[in-house]
């Protein structure tokens, strides 16, 4: 163990880093602080000592809290229990929610000017967006998956860790999730449960690699066909959320329903159908997954659009085979169109950017769920000639870090 793990320390939390996290420092060494808040002074020990110029660190205690702090909305994750039992996926449960946003929104706006190099109105004048729902920010989860540990008991995992925390509540999760949720039974063999609320049936268990079945989810009325297993918004409202603020996103002007317009990242076609929606029954529109359960269901899911297909493939292979192919008549379809991605926390990266922007689309609108990664792209965007013009950031998990973003970038 390093000399400095264990050490205890009282810090002066100053502010918010991406992660989660909070940012101290101890004679000149920045120091990451979980549980605290920025304007705190905490009692905090040392947990990693990285060898390097930070240290990670778990408050202990509060000596001067935040007058945006709240008693945790998760008992099983509060700063009254010792670090090592404290439930994950709730980090920001101890802050009320409308400070939650703007240290979401304070993320956003650090990620963009240090990963993007961008300082103008539409990257310093976004918001995080309250969604519909209970105002404290719970009962929002219709999707919540329990780990198992060695002696069968399900239970979400300590933060940053993989040990198994035994809880009796599930605050996040709506009131059929609560109510499902096998939390005093056993497991014994099994790595995971999963409980799942569909638009339809109530709440399910999936016992670790159960067969799936077939589900129905809605955005407004309309029908979207998935696998329980499958991956769907998790936040009640999360779906019609990110449909209207794609539609939106989509300058009118710049698009072209006859182009080849794409949704890469697709899933089960939610935002090629919110595509479709907008611009009407004339609308070409590929959407392409690399699931193909996924690709099968947004197959159906798309097939009142002649125009919209489904293609089955990895993202960076099948865009640049599409780069490599593509005749004369394709490039000019291809310049004409709007090409929305939705892709994992990780980003788009470099590859898959080249090959977008050697397609030349007239717009792309970018729907993220990590600001770093966000911004990282948006600046390889911005080498092959593509600016931000709009920005919106949605809080779709609230009383954690995580914040969803959609934005749209035209060609110069």
């Amino acid at each position: 163990m390093a000399e400095s793990q264990g050490q205890q320390l009282e810090l002066d939390v100053t502010n918010i880093a991406h992660g989660g996290i909070s940012v101290a420092r101890h004679e000149g060494r920045v120091i990451f602080v979980g549980d605290a808040i920025p304007g705190e002074r905490v009692l905090a020990r040392v947990t990693e000592d990285s060898k390097s110029s930070f240290w990670r660190a778990d408050t202990l205690s509060v000596i001067e809290p935040s007058e945006h702090r709240q008693m945790h909305v998760w008992s099983s994750a509060s700063v009254a229990r010792k670090p090592e039992d404290r439930a994950g996926g709730a980090e920001f449960g101890h802050i009320v929610p409308a400070h939650q946003r703007e240290l979401k929104r304070q993320v956003v706006v650090d990620s963009l000017k240090r990963f993007a190099k961008l300082e103008s109105d539409v990257a310093t004048g976004v918001t995080v967006e309250e969604l519909p729902g209970d105002p404290d920010g719970t009962g929002w989860r219709t999707r919540v998956r329990l780990h198992v540990d060695a002696s069968g008991r399900p239970g979400p995992y300590a933060a940053r860790s993989h040990r198994v925390i035994p809880v009796t509540e599930l605050p996040l999760a709506t009131a059929a999730i609560q109510e499902a949720a096998p939390l005093a039974a056993r497991f014994v063999g099994e790595e995971h449960v999963d409980i799942v609320q569909a638009g339809t049936g109530g709440a399910r268990l999936i016992v670790g690699q159960q067969k799936p079945t077939t589900i129905t989810e809605y955005v407004g009325e309309r029908e979207f066909r998935l696998a329980d297993t499958g991956f769907w918004q998790v936040h009640t409202h999360a779906a019609q959320t990110l449909t209207s603020a794609v539609q939106e996103a989509i300058d009118g002007e710049l698009f072209d329903p006859r182009a080849h317009n794409l949704d890469l990242y697709g899933g089960v076609g939610l935002l090629a159908a919110a595509v479709a929606d907008r611009f009407g029954s004339s609308t070409r529109i590929t959407s392409v997954e690399s699931d193909k359960a996924a690709t099968g269901f947004a197959s159906h899911n798309l097939s009142e659009w002649i125009g919209a297909e489904a293609a089955t493939g990895r993202v960076e292979k099948w865009i640049a085979q599409l780069a490599s192919s593509a005749n004369s008549h394709d490039r000019a379809r291809l310049r004409a169109s709007t090409i929305v991605l939705d892709p994992p926390r990780s980003g788009a990266g470099k590859q898959v950017v080249q090959s977008i922007g050697g397609l030349q689309p007239a717009q792309i609108v970018y729907v993220a769920c990590d600001p770093v990664a966000l911004a990282r792209d948006i600046g390889l965007f911005a080498d092959r000639g593509y600016d931000l013009t709009a920005l919106r950031a949605f809080d779709l998990f609230p009383h954690t870090h995580h914040v969803e973003a959609v934005a749209t970038l035209t060609r110069r």
